[in-house]
C-alpha cells in the first residue's frame, strides 16, 4: 500500500518547530498541530505560513 500524499514543512508559530502540512492546503484553511494540538490557519501557501487560528466569538444577534 502507497501513500500518495505529499507533506511539506512549515513551521508551528505557537512553538517554533517544523511540523508537515498537507501539501495541497489552501489559504483559510484550518489545521490542528500535531505537536500542541492548537489550531493552525493557513494565511500563506507559497512559503506555507501559518498562524494561530482566531478563537470563534458567538454572535448573539446584537
Amino acid at each position: 500500500m502507497t501513500d500518495d500524499s505529499e507533506t511539506v514543512v512549515a513551521t508551528d508559530p505557537v512553538t517554533g518547530e517544523e511540523i508537515d502540512v498537507p501539501a495541497d492546503v489552501e489559504v483559510g484553511e484550518i489545521i490542528d498541530s500535531p505537536i500542541t494540538g492548537a489550531e493552525l490557519e493557513v494565511v500563506a501557501v507559497d512559503p506555507i505560513t501559518l498562524e494561530e487560528a482566531p478563537e470563534l466569538e458567538e454572535d448573539w444577534g446584537e
